[in-house]
């Protein structure tokens, strides 16, 4: 699955990137690289350097690509517009660089967009056309609008400009973490690791570049395997930056020579990963931008006693999606509890639940009175909360005790 040799002819070459790396500097951040004790031991790594492309201009790597197309466009092409389709983070890019340019630009996403990265690229001055359930759909329209009016395609991956442009991000890793050993990056389209991997794989050292997908949209590691590309029906994944269906010719042509391997990680996985991301390194990341963590915290990469670099790729989330992706990081991480209760004397019970949650040093997340159901009895009413506490230990402690409570029962509850 890896040339590791470097020789082999690629489309996109380091000389590519560090041409672009030129043509961007003025206009992307160089992002921090923050190195994490606590990852480190949860992955067995001797460390682990996240690189944070979360607090990119635009909250994403994208910039960096598409600023480099569009850079090159000639002024036939500028004049006729831009065009181009994303899951939220390309858009913006394109927007920001049109906006930087003086190009007119349009970016056609699909429904599952989140509302902050539409907003974000209309702020930037792009016209956004929603259409498409998935982000195929919404390619297959750009592409027939782009035939009809002549405007500039600008794709968000498959194109050499595109990966000369996010290879940039591996120029900063080999100079920010020169004894990193191995990489993980997020797979969609390919047009990020392409573009790291080609420069990774013609350092000096060798550097193992290991891609990482959603369960639900997992279609790399059958393409490279089989040495061709093979093509999802469907996807289904919360990380619908990279809920893609397949790799395409140029990122497929340059995966297969420099990714070594690729793994997936379930929707729970990546919510954890969100979750320790905002308490143990104070980071806000996207789905997409917290699945390398995933990978890197799951038993599906042996890291053992390496020095290993994360792409942190996106952060750009709505406030009620990151909450409701750390709640259910806590409870992948055991860490948090739903339960029903039967309560007599309500709401003077409600006092009494608060000082029980308090006294064993857990948080009460939730309390409300619940729908009434077959189970619960006419004269007790039903009350959900949920729990946050350090593990399900001292969680199933904290249950017990409000079980123990005089007028009070716990009827369900999500640790058992």
């Amino acid at each position: 699955m890896s040339g590791a040799d470097g020789t082999a002819e690629r489309p996109v070459t380091r000389a590519d990137v560090e041409a672009a790396r030129e043509r961007i500097d003025d206009v992307v951040h160089r992002t921090p690289l923050d190195t994490s004790r606590t990852f480190a031991e949860m992955a067995g790594a001797a460390s682990v350097g996240l690189k944070l492309e979360n607090v990119q201009r635009t909250g994403s790597f994208k910039i960096r690509g598409a600023y480099n197309k569009m850079a090159q466009l000639s002024a036939a092409e500028r004049e006729a517009g831009v065009i181009s389709s994303s899951a939220g983070n390309h858009a913006q890019g394109v927007a920001l660089a049109g906006q930087l340019l003086d190009i007119d630009t349009t970016i056609v996403v699909p429904e599952v967009t989140p509302a902050a990265k539409i907003e974000a690229t209309r702020g930037y001055g792009a016209e956004v056309v929603v259409e498409g359930d998935i982000y195929e759909r919404s390619y297959e329209h750009a592409i027939e609008r782009a035939d009809e009016t002549g405007e500039t395609f600008v794709h968000p991956f498959d194109d050499e400009a595109i990966v000369a442009g996010q290879g940039t991000i591996g120029l900063e890793l080999l100079e920010q973490y020169p004894e990193i050993d191995t990489v993980l990056v997020a797979i969609g389209g390919g047009g990020l690791i392409s573009g790291i991997g080609t420069v990774l794989k013609a350092a000096e050292r060798d550097v193992r570049v290991i891609g990482v997908q959603p369960e639900g949209a997992a279609h790399a590691k059958p393409s490279l395997e089989a040495d061709e590309i093979r093509e999802l029906s469907d996807v289904d994944t919360v990380a619908e930056g990279i809920a893609d269906t397949r790799l395409l010719e140029t990122t497929f042509a340059i995966a297969r020579e420099v990714v070594d391997d690729v793994v997936s990680v379930s929707d729970r996985e990546i919510a954890a990963a969100v979750t320790l991301l905002a308490e143990r390194a104070k980071t806000v990341a996207e789905s997409a931008g917290a699945t390398p963590l995933a990978g890197a915290l799951s038993d599906a990469v042996d890291l053992e006693g390496e020095h290993v670099g994360v792409v942190i790729s996106g952060g750009n989330v709505n406030l009620t999606e990151h909450a409701e992706l750390t709640r259910t990081g806590l409870h992948e991480l055991e860490r948090y509890a739903d339960a029903r209760l039967a309560v007599a004397g309500w709401p003077t019970a409600v006092g009494d639940i608060a000082d029980v949650v308090e006294s064993a040093g857990a948080e009460l997340d939730v309390l409300e009175r619940a729908r009434r159901t077959s189970i619960d009895e006419p004269n007790r009413v039903p009350v959900t909360v949920g729990l946050e506490g350090s593990g399900p230990e001292h969680l199933e402690g904290v249950l017990e005790s409000l079980d123990a409570l005089e007028g009070l029962s716990v009827l369900e509850r999500s640790l058992e």
